[in-house]
């Protein structure tokens, strides 16, 4: 085995603040304790929550690392006591709760799933999008084959891979995006219907494509004002899971539609969640979401790459929006 070294590159937050506040440093290389695994990070992902922490609104929770990412693909390079699954040289990619945008990251060994098939950087783009939209679409929303899905955002990394998971189960599935450029490349992905948010009202657009139905399951990111449009926009024992709240965490919302059409309305977090629930959700997406990777009908949607130093301009994109898909550092 090769010796690590003592110190490594990371990317520190200098203060809260705008991307500029994203600095390399030098850190100590962390020591895996029990269950954990220590990975060479060779890609990390980039995700909303990392932007809201560099800009002090989520901060990391107790005993997390201060360093933004939450999401790795490499090499594993030290196992500590209790792991029985994984060996030195394993290529995994795991879902972390922080650390991500560093050259070494520890992982809980349960949270690691093989990456095979598949490069590093595809790798890197999985965790924290599966895992949020397995749990939430399917373990919370209980979409099935047959049951019209909306999702808002159609176009991020969670949108991207909500509507290929949830066409591979056999749903009719429907997105919000904010552009033409957007909206054409869900249908690209497999969305049934795109609807453009800037010049259509999203509600009108799922009563009309559902006879006035609505939708079974609506997976919103967005909060604030869309809450009320939701429930105007969801079948009668439609189902609506909050995982985030781009807009407003407040809203004012008549809520006689969830007890007219017996709605239900439930939402999490994952950063927060126990080891061992996150373990349940990654032996999950391997059994039910790996083999649609492995047969081509789920595929990362990468949008671009940046070196890990450069991860003020990945921020910086992200904020913007412009984005189709995923953000992913490299090493």
């Amino acid at each position: 085995m090769t010796a690590l070294p003592a110190h490594m590159t990371a990317i520190g937050i200098k203060a809260p603040g705008g991307p500029d506040m994203l600095v390399p440093e030098q850190r100590p290389v962390p020591k895996p304790g029990a269950g954990e695994i220590l990975v060479k990070v060779a890609a990390a992902g980039v995700n909303r929550p990392d932007v809201m922490q560099r800009q002090g609104n989520y901060p990391p929770p107790p005993g997390a690392p201060d360093i933004p990412g939450l999401e790795v693909a490499g090499e594993v390079v030290a196992l500590g006591p209790d792991v029985r699954r994984w060996k030195i040289g394993d290529r995994v990619f795991a879902l972390v709760i922080g650390g991500g945008y560093a050259d070494y990251c520890l992982a809980h060994g349960s949270h690691a799933l093989p990456l095979s098939g598949l490069t590093m950087i595809e790798g890197a783009a999985i965790p924290e999008t599966v895992f949020t939209v397995w749990h939430n679409m399917v373990e919370r929303g209980r979409l099935k084959s047959g049951e019209t899905f909306l999702v808002h955002g159609g176009s991020s990394g969670i949108g991207t891979a909500a509507i290929q998971i949830a066409k591979a189960l056999g749903a009719r599935v429907f997105v919000t995006a904010g552009s033409k450029e957007k909206c054409d490349a869900c249908v690209k992905l497999g969305a049934d219907l795109a609807i453009n948010y800037k010049t259509e009202d999203f509600v009108a657009a799922i009563k009309d494509a559902t006879a006035e139905k609505g939708a079974d399951l609506i997976l919103d990111m967005v909060g604030g004002d869309y809450i009320a449009r939701n429930y105007e926009a969801a079948a009668v024992e439609g189902r609506i899971v909050q995982i985030a709240f781009q807009g407003s965490y407040t809203a004012t919302v008549d809520f006689r539609r969830l007890m007219l059409k017996r709605l239900h309305h439930t939402g999490s977090t994952l950063r927060s969640r126990s080891v061992a629930d996150k373990g349940a959700i990654a032996r999950a997406v391997e059994d039910n979401v790996l083999p649609m990777i492995a047969s081509g009908k789920v595929k990362p949607a990468i949008y671009k790459t940046f070196p890990l130093r450069e991860a003020s301009a990945a921020h910086t994109l992200m904020e913007a929006s412009s984005h189709i898909g995923k953000i992913v550092l490299t090493l």
